[in-house]
């Protein structure tokens, strides 16, 4: 296989893709779509290095309900993080809980 970087810059040419920032975002999106493992490893890491980021906004980030979360979480003995810590915070910690559930159950 071609290097990495010539693959890019051929798609980018070939007018597939805007740049090659491009051309990397959608690798990542897809992998981490095709690997929930390592989307899963890539949220627990962020929930315990990026104090933004929320319970709820983690559990939704790796699509899986806010108890599913909590048990992942547990069995990995990761503590929970005291959150949210203003009411904007507590705000966007509901929104991220809804995005999660059925919508009918908010309209």
């Amino acid at each position: 296989m071609e290097p990495l970087d010539t693959v890019a810059k051929e798609l980018v040419e070939a007018r597939l893709f805007e740049n090659e920032e491009a051309v990397l975002q959608e690798a990542l999106r897809h992998l981490l779509q095709n690997r929930p493992e390592l989307r899963l490893a890539l949220v627990i890491y962020r929930y315990q290095n990026d104090e933004t980021l929320t319970l709820a906004k983690a559990a939704a980030l790796a699509g899986v309900s806010l108890e599913r979360m909590k048990a992942i979480l547990a069995s990995r003995t990761i503590p929970l993080q005291l959150r949210p810590a203003t009411l904007d915070e507590a705000r966007a910690e509901v929104e991220a809980v809804k995005q999660g559930l059925p919508r009918e159950r908010f309209d």
